[in-house]
């Protein structure tokens, strides 16, 4: 079918190390599934078929071949529907020239897109060779052989140090909690949700990839499990953090205390109203975060340990429910901190002393690090 041949003659991206590093933008004409599944972070679908049309042309061409299939695709993405997608497409394209398109292996549906939108606009958009497959097996091979390429350095401290928050002032660091959309601990959820696993290797491949590029040998991380929230570090480049110089920071349980309900509290709260756009559905959805937060770790507690907390973490809730106050979240923070998560990290550095290379204060360990190039 003369349909086959489309896109042929338009221009194909086989430099996928360029696309990540200077972060093209990409159109991807993928099944809005497929999308959720796995994207990357500088990506819009706007997709050629939907999820029903993909799922019906699927079994079409399982039963009757390729053109039957695309006799089907055609009838289903034809008039208005047709019309629509392509102006989707050359908004896309007038906002950024400097993209690229693809669909799951660079095959027939972003011929087709590419084909289509050439004909309405007169503009030949690349499309990448291989499409989405050809730069997930790019970034997988990334991830399996840069962490060799780094000199990492891992940051370690008590559960509401600041590490996060320390981290983000150097430029040699990646931030796994920031990738992951995850604190790293029982209250880390934030108010959006994770990426897909997919999506969070992506990006964390990208990131390893921009770093390499940008000559930064050494490189800080803060110390995670290889779980952070409902993601996981990859199984290669968990196991270079996990040899990695351990250097500890050492910050007071007041400030921690601070620290930390300034994070669970304050600010998740505002971050759930400002996402609903509405006071009383923020707080609801706050409401739900917290205790919801609890129960997951009520075994580790213990009853009368979990009851406890809760009780303290209901009375503060109502108290900011009627009057807007948050000072009374300070007495469970506190608890959980000192009676629940120091135990625990007490029991995990202590079978990681061997890499021990530094304690201090947050300005010393800037001063050391500083010494072993990371600025």
């Amino acid at each position: 079918m003369a349909l086959q041949q489309a896109g042929k003659d338009l221009p194909l991206v086989d430099d996928l190390r360029e696309l990540f590093l200077h972060d093209r933008p990409m159109l991807d004409v993928r099944a809005p599934i497929e999308f959720k599944e796995g994207a990357f972070p500088c990506s819009t679908n706007l997709p050629l078929m939907d999820d029903v049309d993909r799922d019906l042309i699927g079994k079409r061409y399982k039963q009757l071949g390729q053109d039957e299939a695309i006799a089907l695709g055609l009838e289903r993405v034809s008039g208005d529907i047709k019309a629509g997608r392509v102006a989707n497409w050359a908004e896309f394209v007038r906002q950024h020239p400097d993209g690229v398109l693809y669909c799951f292996r660079g095959g027939l549906r972003s011929r087709i897109s590419q084909q289509w939108l050439f004909e309405q606009t007169g503009i030949r958009y690349p499309r990448v060779n291989g499409g989405y497959k050809a730069m997930r097996r790019f970034l997988l091979e990334q991830l399996e052989n840069l962490p060799s390429d780094f000199r990492p350095f891992v940051l370690s401290g008590r559960t509401g140090s600041g590490k996060t928050r320390f981290l983000r002032n150097f430029e040699q660091q990646i931030d796994l909690e920031g990738v992951a959309n995850h604190r790293g601990s029982a209250f880390g959820s934030q108010p959006t949700p994770q990426p897909s696993q997919i999506s969070f290797e992506n990006t964390l491949a990208i990131a390893l990839l921009r770093k390499f590029y940008q000559v930064q040998a050494a490189l800080l991380f803060e110390d995670e499990s290889r779980m952070i929230g409902s993601v996981h570090l990859p199984e290669t480049f968990f196991a270079t953090l996990s040899n990695a110089p351990l250097v500890l920071m050492q910050v007071s349980d007041d400030e921690r205390v601070e620290i930390s309900y300034q994070e669970y509290v304050v600010d998740t709260s505002a971050a759930f109203t400002a996402l609903l756009g509405d006071a009383q559905a923020g707080f609801a959805a706050f409401t739900a975060y917290l205790l919801g937060s609890l129960e997951k770790i009520q075994r580790r507690l213990g009853g009368v340990r979990y009851q406890q907390v809760r009780k303290l973490m209901q009375d503060a809730l109502a108290i900011q429910a009627a009057n807007g106050s948050t000072e009374a979240h300070y007495p469970w923070v506190r608890f959980i901190l000192l009676d629940y998560y120091d135990p625990m990290y007490d029991y995990q550095i202590g079978k990681k002393q061997e890499r021990l290379v530094f304690t201090g204060s947050p300005d010393e360990v800037r001063e050391y690090l500083a010494g072993q190039g990371i600025c």
